[in-house]
């Protein structure tokens, strides 16, 4: 149940369940369910608000055999429920009790393309933009901030979400050291936030670039006025020189086939001298796939980074000057989300429906949970040009 699909390879696995009447190997799946979830203090039908509650056993035996991608089926169809998902998940992986379940035939091959193909060449990049960030900008506008920051915020003592995410454009603006006329460029522009608040608050000229319909539509029109430019095309293209490079929440969909490539672009568009900073969830393991169940259903294609693979894609490119971990801020930027989200529901219902609301909710907590146990990270890294002064990261 690891976000990135991994496990840490313990030796004392689950074993597999034997070939049995349906019954027999339902219930057996569902002794050993209950064992796990125990040793992560979660009781089967409890009365802890992280307690699960199951309407179908069907859930025991497709859990052991498609592990994420099947929890989080079976709870969008509504077959077990659970007051605080986000807790729920924070118990199970921190305990590592999920790790031992291995998965089987049906989960390796689900995530066998990851490991053999190029899943975000140029056109199947377009896949995340059309299922995901073209959802509609009004289930984003009524879940975000008013800079509608789709990334992690910077709560440090702000006393809500808008302005935490206020607290994480300052942040990024300070580390990049932007100065008026300076001309930055924004891969993966978003709905337009940053771009709109260095150009207002900074005098920058920045260029924004987005292969997300909707979004680039949003961000023209919330810029207009402003020295921004939005162009709607992959970041592969780009060969231009500016000051300053940023990238907020993107990285996470440019897969490990193609990192080394997306430094190489970022390093021909920096100017000698300049800084780019990178603004990314990252996971503790390299690995080439992620989560199945968020990759069908929230992100397609979407992988996490490690520290390793982020190493190894800039080096030679860039000098690192500063890596900053920010993943406990994550948590309550998630929880925030929700929140927004069941208070527009009364409003988004009726376009969305049901089945999309259990899903929302539980790609939110869900991921919330990643966090507050540690699973996964979210790192702003700072590179400068080689042989360029070290400059004053925060």
């Amino acid at each position: 149940m690891r976000r990135d699909g991994r496990g840490r390879g313990r030796d004392a696995s689950v074993p597999t369940l034997p070939v049995n009447s349906l019954e027999a190997r339902m219930a057996e799946a569902k002794s050993l369910i209950t064992g796990l979830l125990a040793e992560a203090g979660v009781t089967l039908n409890g009365s802890h608000p992280w307690d699960i509650h199951v309407h179908d056993d069907r859930l025991f035996p497709q859990v052991l055999t498609q592990r994420n991608l099947a929890l989080g089926e079976a709870y969008t169809a509504g077959w077990w429920d659970c007051d605080r998902l986000d807790e729920f998940f924070a118990r199970i992986l921190r305990s590592g009790a999920a790790e031992r379940v291995k998965g089987g035939l049906k989960l390796l091959l689900a995530l066998l393309p990851a490991y053999l193909l190029n899943m975000q060449t140029r056109s199947r990049a377009q896949i995340v933009a059309h299922k995901h960030y073209d959802l509609g900008n009004d289930l984003f506008a009524a879940q975000l901030d008013p800079y509608m920051q789709y990334s992690c915020a910077y709560f440090n003592g702000a006393a809500d979400l808008a302005q935490a995410q206020v607290n994480k454009l300052r942040l990024i603006c300070a580390k990049l050291d932007l100065n008026r006329g300076e001309r930055l460029l924004d891969i993966g522009c978003g709905w337009g936030g940053l771009a709109r608040f260095a150009a207002q608050e900074y005098g920058c000229r920045v260029v924004g670039v987005n292969i997300s319909k909707q979004q680039i539509a949003f961000a023209r029109e919330f810029c207009a006025g402003l020295p921004v430019e939005i162009r709607e095309c992959d970041y592969r293209t780009l060969n231009e020189r500016f000051d300053k490079i940023v990238s907020v929440g993107m990285f996470e969909h440019v897969g490990s086939r193609n990192y080394r490539e997306y430094m190489r672009v970022a390093a021909r568009c920096l100017k000698p001298g300049g800084l780019f900073l990178l603004h990314t969830i990252g996971g503790n393991v390299s690995t080439h796939a992620c989560d199945p169940w968020i990759s069908k259903y929230i992100f397609p294609n979407g992988m996490l980074p490690s520290i390793a693979q982020i190493a190894r894609a800039s080096e030679g490119l860039f000098v690192m000057e500063d890596w900053h971990n920010l993943g406990p801020n994550y948590d309550p930027t998630l929880m925030a989300w929700l929140r927004n989200f069941r208070a527009a529901w009364p409003r988004l219902k009726e376009r969305y429906g049901e089945h999309f609301r259990r899903m929302w909710e539980y790609y939110l907590q869900s991921c919330a949970g990643a966090f507050r146990a540690r699973d996964i990270q979210l790192w702003q890294v700072v590179f400068s040009t080689p042989g360029s002064r070290q400059p004053r990261c925060r």
